[in-house]
């Protein structure tokens, strides 16, 4: 007569519990994004005033000239030492998304659309950065996060189409690579940031940039800004000094601390500091739909936050 051996049954392993360390990182990072992001909401409606004289590459590629000079600065103050080639293959990759694509193609647009239109169109940057995510970062949001991030995108979408913006456009395309070049950026910016720090990640990638910006960008740059007014020159500066480098210190610190997954969800809140931004800079009209959809984005944000976010073994 045989007998059975017991069938061991398989526990899977349960879900840690947040520690009070964790949330607390959890909280900096958040803030740090968000401060990057309020950073951020300015960016359109500000370039949408600088095209009015600077061509859209002058505007769009022309700011990491200045933010460049800042950045050498900085680390010739600090004395950092060059990044390995591994570092420098990515450092170039975040180059060519946030220091060239999104600035040229969000430059582009703003010549043909308004800044409230294209703050719109900004608005699937989350979703994009949270797929870019996972393809180089090796995170894996759950259920509940995505659940979220799709309530908080279609809730755009519905406001865009609401307000007259469903019509795709040769500026729509712009801004879909805008978003698509500054998720990767990011994706890869907030991965290698929790190695080299935020301010190092955005200082090489525009140390990287300059020497093919300098020389076919100069001469016209300098030749546009000499027929800027003060609203131009200003205009212009913040996006060289603000959303080209400074304001990355913040996000790409909130990135590495927080996730990239989580806390890129802020950037829900970016397009409707944008549309305020555009209705007090540009008088462009700020409308009902526009409140009652950013109420129902910041509450698809607040759920998603708590939402977990696995990392790729």
């Amino acid at each position: 007569m045989s007998t059975q051996l017991p069938i061991e049954k398989q526990v899977l392993p349960k879900e840690q519990p947040i520690t009070p360390d964790q949330l607390h990182t959890e909280k900096m990072g958040l803030l740090y994004g968000f401060i990057g992001v309020l950073s951020f909401s300015l960016t359109l409606p500000v370039t949408k005033l600088v095209v009015t004289v600077l061509s859209p590459l002058s505007a769009g590629l022309g700011r990491a000239l200045f933010a460049a000079v800042l950045a050498a600065l900085v680390l010739l103050l600090k004395r950092v030492p060059f990044p390995t080639w591994q570092e420098t293959k990515k450092l170039f990759l975040v180059s060519a998304g946030v220091v060239a694509g999104f600035p040229f193609f969000s430059s582009w647009a703003m010549e043909r659309v308004p800044a409230t239109h294209g703050a719109v169109i900004i608005a699937l940057l989350p979703l994009a950065t949270a797929g870019a995510a996972i393809f180089f970062s090796g995170e894996r949001p759950t259920r509940k996060y995505w659940t979220s991030s799709v309530i908080a995108c279609v809730t755009i979408i519905a406001y865009a189409i609401s307000s007259g913006f469903g019509a795709l456009q040769w500026a729509d395309l712009a801004l879909l690579g805008a978003v698509i070049s500054a998720a990767i950026g990011y994706a890869v910016g907030g991965e290698l940031s929790k190695t080299m720090g935020g301010w190092q990640v955005i200082s090489w990638s525009l140390i990287f940039a300059f020497p093919f910006l300098v020389v076919p960008l100069t001469g016209p740059l300098l030749t546009e800004l000499k027929q800027a007014t003060w609203p131009v020159w200003l205009g212009f500066g913040y996006i060289s000094v603000i959303s080209m480098f400074l304001g990355f210190f913040a996000w790409y610190h909130g990135l590495a601390i927080g996730g990239v997954s989580k806390v890129s969800q802020i950037q829900y809140l970016q397009p409707f500091l944008s549309i305020i931004a555009a209705w007090l800079l540009l008088s462009e009209p700020l409308t009902p739909g526009a409140v009652l959809s950013a109420v129902i984005v910041v509450l698809a944000v607040a759920k998603g936050r708590k939402a977990s976010v696995q990392q790729k073994a």
